[in-house]
């Protein structure tokens, strides 16, 4: 059994649809052994609680990054993470916490990279007038939405969309494509060859 450990700070919609997977058979041989908040009142703490899942809080307010992402990673640690999934984390993560868990954390991007990275990506998508938007799934490195792409999902964008209409289809396919990510990366048959990552 493969764990899952899921960092977050907003309202879990992307641990309810991961968690969904697990339950419907979609991410076979894994489960989520532990749900990480730096938000006190994030929303995805009650839903962790409500679906039976083991949520911490470890506030980062006041904090050096470092020394928060040690606390975090003695959780992760703790449990036997496999897996560090960011969903909807609003931190950047330490140099050191990128390095204790190599090619084991994941984070969802609402944009193709390498377009539109950084905050209200969607908004920004939109503005720029693109046709085609989407999600990317990437390992995380030492740099701001840059890791070796795993898995990415396109949508055209609609003559009637505007900037919410957009978003809500876009986390739509984040519910998908978080999940086939997981199991690529749980699965082991890939490589990564400079910025590509190579299914086996």
């Amino acid at each position: 059994m493969k764990n899952i450990g899921i960092l977050l700070s907003g309202r879990g919609s992307n641990l309810k649809a991961i968690a969904e997977n697990i339950s419907a058979g979609k991410i076979p041989g894994a489960k989520i052994s532990t749900v990480i908040s730096n938000k006190p009142d994030a929303g995805g703490l009650e839903l962790a609680r409500q679906l039976g899942l083991e949520a911490v809080v470890l506030p980062s307010k006041g904090k050096e990054r470092e020394e928060h992402d040690r606390e975090v990673a003695a959780v992760l640690q703790k449990h036997q993470v496999d897996l560090v999934c960011l969903a909807g984390y609003m931190r950047l993560l330490s140099p050191w916490f990128v390095r204790q868990f190599p090619h084991r954390i994941l984070n969802i991007h609402p944009s193709l990279l390498p377009a539109f990275p950084g905050l209200e990506a969607q908004e920004q998508a939109f503005a720029y007038g693109v046709k085609v938007a989407g999600c990317t799934v990437h390992f995380v490195d030492e740099e701001l939405d840059h890791g070796a792409i795993i898995v990415q999902k396109a949508i055209p964008v609609l003559e009637n969309d505007d900037e919410h209409t957009l978003a809500k289809r876009i986390l739509e396919q984040e519910h998908i494509a978080y999940s086939e990510a997981i199991n690529v990366v749980l699965t082991g048959k890939f490589e990564v060859a400079g910025r590509r990552l190579v299914r086996k």
